[in-house]
């Protein structure tokens, strides 16, 4: 056994190449010996065939002597390999080590530092069946015709799958393309077109001009028969939507808010956007929801897609974010990079960010403010398990690259730079950031590079503050920030802080630590974070401040207070606990006069308190008595956190055989929103707001069996039915008629003829989770058919798993198809871990919990069983055993004492 041990390391010492010789390299990252500077990249996509060959010429930049030229290429046939160097042409020996999916191009004499030389290799490769790398798409005509296209996704590493490049985002370089098609296509990419060849044989070749510096990941081609939209935004930047050619008709929308966007960047950034053209294509087979490569971002076709007249609020909503995304991205990310994937952060938490301040101040009409505080409990969810990760965290392989695409990347990275944004002021914020772009703009970054930025900024404008208003050298020091210490307690350590408060008289005492779901204690020792606090209280509207740096402080109030409210409007990313009578004095606020407080603090207090329960801090009825407000509640965060706390309890039951305390349970959140329902118009009327408020209302109150709401529902999808689908419903119910519509079998099956016919594809999103959550059984076992396509089956999944006849069905599927699943999906990607947390996380027995943990306990690590997702599912079922041990109990005396008391007061 020593000896094979002895073997192995040397083995991975030396890897071997697969012709048997040892391969130069030994590291995961490439060496910083060669850069590229240039690429010259000639592609030639079959779309009858399936495969594609190309000829890349790199020029490059040698900056230490070396023998071997060391990038990636996963995949490809690779031939014809020679160097260009100032003594002439030589071939080169090539080494594949599929293993790190690395060539090793080696000369036979020495590249010199300084001296510039040139690659050429030759490749060939099939198009892609997953959705990354150069791969395959289609669709289906409305008369059933089959079109095929290629598209690319190569962001985090997949450029390598499509061409020898040196795959990682600090290898910036300048890109020359040129692709050959049939007439019948055209070809799209990063640049426009500047000319176009005619080829033997009635092939033609689209050249395109040479992009700015980028990095291989934002790198971007389509072969396909779309049809196109243009307009030229203010600052002369032509934009242009693409989409298969029976859906150009559903361009105009994202064609308008493209074109807005993008002017606001301009101006907002202050740096023109350097293209001269940016697409927005509509990708009919599409992992992810979005792709920001420069110049042509690319979506999935309902983040892209609307139709004035089927389209909901929240598909308006959801489209202009999105777009809003991609766009931050060309600045931040494609502009200035992060350097390495363990900072991705740098470019989701900011375009996440960036998706709320542009889509506030361009379309205020969508009040996009009332949607951000939903990321940061969303963030918090995966954030207060052990397994969480910080923001900025060290990753190598493929597959923990990928992992970093997740809820702590994007919204905890977004939550915490608005936490900043609030500290340091809006007007000093964005100064800072636009420091950061022009200083790093075509180069990397690192973490430290923004905070230096902004730490510069908030040091200049309190010198101003100084000299205007001639502060005290005591109260300039005190004001001095380092915004660096501050915010590395944020990035480079997991989790997030609970503070508790506690008043006596005119003395607050605070006091820090790691807010965590477990039962281990050691879990939490060691965290300190620099804790921008605000607060305000009963005597005064001012929002108050305060950095708390230590374990424990305390403050004083100018007089004493009814009661006092932590972490305004939660801007920041922490919980608050309210010791002694806090929690009490809050309780009858809200009973007694609710709207003292904003909408998003109101939310925050139902989140914190039900989160609360969970450790142990607050006893369930005391939160039960906080939710009893509720039934007053009229404004969207607060009514749909409310049903966030509420509603998985009972989903814990539904997969236990518990039904009395299940329904006595459905029925007090009935009869807490009963009031609200009924006040729900069947109509597209009112702000976006209020139209997904009335979406997610009238959906529960169906689900839920309410019978005004199921009467009224069935009756509009009998008429529907009866008009064979071609009466108009109004849109923002659709959801609740069509889930309805579903529980019967000509019910189901006439949707499932409606899904595979539409055009339409908010419509059939909609279709589709109604079919998901039908009580029969046997029409859900069909959902996994040929007609659904592949992008979709996650969501039908989960949506499966969350319906009680379905959840071992759902179970069983991704057990039985698990390996299918990470070949198609990939593993480490939201998609994988967005089906093991949505198919389990809502188990609380031990039998389930050894039920999954023997299933992934049988995976090799090539399986993904060391996926991160694992983990955090183990520990979600863990606190979902604790949570039902210890509060049934309470829970069902308190229900019992107050089923009939809402009733009775409505009365």
């Amino acid at each position: 056994s020593s000896f094979r041990q002895r073997v192995d390391i040397a083995r991975y010492r030396s890897p071997i190449a697969t012709n048997g010789q040892p391969f130069p390299w030994t590291s995961m990252r490439l060496p910083k010996a060669v850069f590229p500077v240039h690429y010259d990249l000639s592609l030639h996509p079959n779309l009858t065939s399936l495969d594609f060959s190309g000829v890349v010429r790199i020029q490059l930049d040698v900056r230490e002597d070396t023998r071997a030229i060391v990038l990636h290429a996963k995949q490809m046939h690779i031939s014809n390999v020679f160097l260009l160097s100032p003594e002439g042409v030589k071939p080169l020996e090539v080494l594949e080590y599929p293993r790190f999916h690395q060539l090793a191009l080696v000369s036979d004499t020495t590249l010199t530092k300084g001296r510039k030389y040139e690659v050429h290799l030759e490749f060939a490769a099939n198009l892609s069946d997953s959705f990354h790398g150069f791969y395959k798409s289609s669709y289906r005509t409305s008369s059933g015709e089959v079109r095929v296209l290629a598209s690319t996704q190569f962001e985090a590493t997949f450029a390598r799958g499509a061409f020898p490049c040196f795959d990682e985002p600090a290898f910036k370089a300048n890109f020359t393309i040129q692709i050959v098609r049939e007439p019948r296509h055209i070809a799209i990419s990063n640049m426009p077109k500047v000319k176009t060849v005619e080829l033997p044989g009635g092939l033609l070749e689209d050249h395109f001009d040479t992009t700015v510096k980028m990095s291989t990941y934002l790198v971007a081609y389509i072969v396909s028969d779309f049809l196109s939209v243009s307009r030229t935004t203010q600052h002369g930047v032509k934009i242009s939507i693409y989409a298969v050619p029976e859906k150009i008709d559903q361009t105009a929308y994202a064609l308008d808010a493209a074109v807005k966007l993008l002017d606001f960047y301009d101006d907002y950034f202050d740096i023109p956007y350097p293209l001269p053209k940016q697409d927005l294509a509509a990708i009919p087979d599409f992992q992810s929801g979005a792709m920001e490569n420069w110049g042509l971002t690319t979506y999935r076709e309902t983040a892209l897609l609307y139709d004035p007249e089927k389209s909901s609020a929240s598909d308006k909503l959801g489209i202009t974010k999105v777009i809003a995304h991609e766009l931050a991205h060309q600045w931040f990310g494609n502009l200035v990079t992060m350097e390495w994937w363990n900072d991705l952060w740098l470019n989701e938490g900011f375009a996440k960010f960036m998706e709320y301040i542009s889509v506030d101040l361009t379309y205020p009409e969508l009040q996009v403010d009332d949607f951000f505080l939903g990321k940061c409990f969303e963030a918090m969810e995966v954030d207060s398990l052990s397994s969480s990760h910080p923001v900025s965290t060290p990753v190598e392989n493929p597959t923990q690259i990928q992992e970093m695409f997740d809820d702590v990347s994007y919204d905890k990275g977004a939550c915490i730079l608005n936490m900043l944004q609030d500290f340091l002021t809006p007007e000093a914020f964005e100064i800072g950031i636009i420091r950061y772009l022009k200083k790093y703009s075509y180069q990397n970054t690192v973490n430290s590079h923004l905070w230096e930025s902004l730490t510069d900024v908030s040091l200049h404008l309190l010198l101003f503050f100084v000299l205007q208003v001639k502060v005290t050298t005591q109260m300039y020091l005190y004001y001095i920030l380092d915004v660096r210490a501050i915010m590395d307690t944020w990035t480079l350590q997991e989790g997030f802080p609970l503070v508790t408060v506690e008043v006596r008289g005119r003395e607050v005492r605070l006091s820090q630590e790691r807010y965590l779901k477990t039962d281990d204690p050691s879990l939490t020792e060691g965290f300190l974070w620099q804790i921008p606090l605000t607060y305000k209280t009963s005597a005064s509207n001012t929002i108050h401040r305060f950095l708390l740096k230590n374990k424990t402080d305390v403050l004083y109030l100018p007089e004493e207070v009814a009661w006092v409210k932590f972490n305004v409007d939660m801007s920041g990313y922490y919980m608050v606990h309210y010791a002694g009578e806090g929690w009490n004095s809050i309780i009858k606020l809200l009973q007694h006069n609710h709207t003292a407080l904003s909408s998003n603090d109101r939310a925050s207090l139902i989140q914190n308190v039900f989160q609360l329960v969970s450790i142990g801090k607050v006893k369930l009825d005391q939160a039960l008595e906080l939710s009893l407000y509720l039934s007053k509640e009229t404004e969207i965060m607060a009514v749909t956190q409310g049903f966030g706390e509420l509603v998985p309890l009972y989903k814990l039951m539904e997969k236990r055989d518990m039904p009395v305390l299940e329904n006595q349970m459905k029925g007090y959140i009935v009869e807490l929103f009963r009031e609200l329902i009924d006040r729900q118009e069947w109509t597209d009327s009112g702000s976006v707001s209020q139209r997904m408020l009335r979406s997610y209302l009238l959906l529960f109150a169906c689900v839920r069996n309410y019978a005004p709401c199921v009467e009224k529902a069935m009756q509009l999808f009998n008429k529907w039915k009866e008009s064979d689908g071609k009466m108009s419903l109004p849109v923002d119910v659709t959801m609740a008629i069509f889930v309805v519509g579903a529980r019967t079998p000509e019910g189901w099956d006439f949707l499932f003829e409606k899904y595979r016919s539409s055009m339409q594809m908010s419509v059939k999103s909609r279709m589709k989770t109604a079919m998901a959550v039908s009580p029969l059984q046997d029409k859900l076992q069909s959902l996994d058919g040929a007609v659904m396509k592949t992008q979709d089956l996650p969501d039908v999944l989960v949506s499966i798993s969350r319906n009680p006849r379905g959840y071992k069905m759902a179970w069983d599927f991704l057990r039985r198809h698990w390996h299918t699943l990470i070949k198609r999906f990939d593993l480490g990607s939201h998609t994988v871990s967005f089906m093991v947390a949505g198919v389990t996380n809502q188990y609380s027995t031990r039998e389930m919990l050894n039920e999954v943990q023997s299933f992934f306990n049988s995976l090799t690590e090539e399986s993904g069983s060391e996926m991160r997702c694992i983990q955090q599912t183990y520990e979600t079922i863990e606190d979902n055993i604790r949570w039902m041990d210890t509060h049934l109990p309470l829970l069902q005396n308190w229900l019992n004492k107050h089923s009939g008391k809402l009733v009775h007061e409505d009365l």
